[in-house]
């Protein structure tokens, strides 16, 4: 990898605003529209890095409060950095915390220098800072570093919005001051250390704003100015209604730089992405496919199928024919089932197995469909599997 390339996102093609890219990160190139499998404590669920190798995942996440509450990123950073503690060599994203910190509700104290907030562990008394949220991630050395904001709910008051952005900001004015951009290219260190300035590492801002358009429209200009190597969406499917989650991204994708990569946090379903890529969204992440295989809610070519009911005690035929899986090619819905009413540890590798295959596929299908200027009817495909939640997308 040519240092001189990381933080580089290079725009091959467009048809309408959905964007086909490539993003250089110090450990390897991303192509985009991607979806990335969440390992919040450094492990995606069920599933080891060799499947995730096998499944063409590009890129993980991973998540700064739940790994410096354990195993500690100090500890971690003395191992070598997050890559070669958990044995993966590719992108790593690890989000700032900041959702976690601010779900804990009465459990957290929010001031203009940061949060402070107790375990939900062992109940220890911690303080969050946009210095100290960094300086985790520099010890962790993941390739795209988020700044740390305030996350606000669905239905928030307007100045209750206006409050966290301009928080926001103040706080990725010193996420920015805490890891200047010039470091991004940086000759990076060899071996980690408590402490060590990582290289190469990119830093995300996130635009937040609750569903005001004035509001989003502040927050993404205010950190255009600062300056980031991309910008992700935030507060987002928290409980809004998916056609105004829609008009939300729609409303920043002219403002957003084209030559930096957009990330849409924490969505979603096969239809939220979608239609986020439409609206010129390149990166995705979501707990739904692992978290939905565990509880037996399959993704399939067909829609979505619940593999614990009865209907398919007797059912030899695959998942879904028209998926290329280790599961699918291997297994039949019978043999699935019964894994799952059977309790069995092996339905969460199989599940998640195939949910992610079928994710990691419609991104990489959404990439070819725009490169050959045929987005909007392979999109059209996906909207007929999934009818019902389509709808929810169409209210005006």
């Amino acid at each position: 990898m040519n240092r001189e390339n990381i933080g580089k996102f290079d725009l091959l093609a467009k048809d309408g605003d959905a964007r086909a890219g490539l993003l250089h990160t110090a450990h390897g190139t991303i192509e985009t529209p991607i979806f990335m499998p969440v390992g919040t404590v450094g492990s995606v669920k069920a599933i080891a890095p060799d499947d995730l190798e096998d499944i063409d995942a590009q890129i993980i996440l991973g998540n700064t409060y739940h790994l410096y509450l354990r195993p500690n990123d100090e500890l971690i950073a003395r191992r070598g950095g997050l890559h070669k503690f958990i044995a993966w060599d590719k992108p790593i994203l690890t989000d700032s915390g900041g959702f976690q910190v601010f779900s804990l509700s009465g459990l957290r104290k929010i001031s203009d220098n940061g949060v402070e907030f107790r375990s939900h562990l062992d109940g220890s008394k911690h303080l969050f800072t946009p210095e100290k949220v960094m300086s985790i991630q520099r010890n962790l050395n993941s390739d795209i570093m988020m700044q740390l904001d305030e996350c606000i709910g669905f239905g928030a008051k307007e100045k209750d919005a206006l409050t966290a952005v301009e928080r926001s900001i103040a706080w990725a004015i010193r996420c920015r001051a805490a890891y200047p951009a010039e470091l991004v290219h940086d000759t990076p260190r060899d071996e980690m250390a408590v402490g060590s300035n990582s290289r190469g590492n990119l830093l995300f801002g996130i635009v937040q704003g609750e569903t005001y358009p004035h509001l989003r429209e502040m927050s993404a200009r205010a950190l255009m100015d600062i300056g980031m190597e991309g910008y992700a969406i935030g507060g987002l499917a928290v409980g809004e209604p998916k056609h105004i989650m829609v008009k939300t991204i729609k409303h920043l994708n002219p403002i957003l730089p084209t030559e930096r990569p957009r990330y849409l946090m924490g969505v979603g379903t096969p239809l939220d992405i979608l239609y986020g890529i439409e609206n010129g969204v390149d990166m995705f992440d979501c707990v739904l496919p692992t978290r939905n295989a565990r509880n037996g809610t399959l993704y399939t070519s067909h829609g979505k199928i619940n593999i614990k009911r009865k209907e398919y005690a007797e059912d030899e035929s695959p998942l879904d024919e028209n998926c290329n899986c280790y599961t699918c090619r291997t297994f039949s819905k019978a043999y699935l089932r019964h894994l799952y009413v059977s309790k069995e540890l092996l339905s969460f590798r199989l599940n998640s197995l195939h949910n992610l295959t079928y994710f990691l596929n419609m991104v990489k299908g959404a990439r070819k469909a725009i490169l050959e200027g045929t987005y909007k009817e392979y999109k059209q495909t996906f909207e007929a599997a999934y009818p019902d939640e389509n709808e929810k997308f169409l209210i005006d």
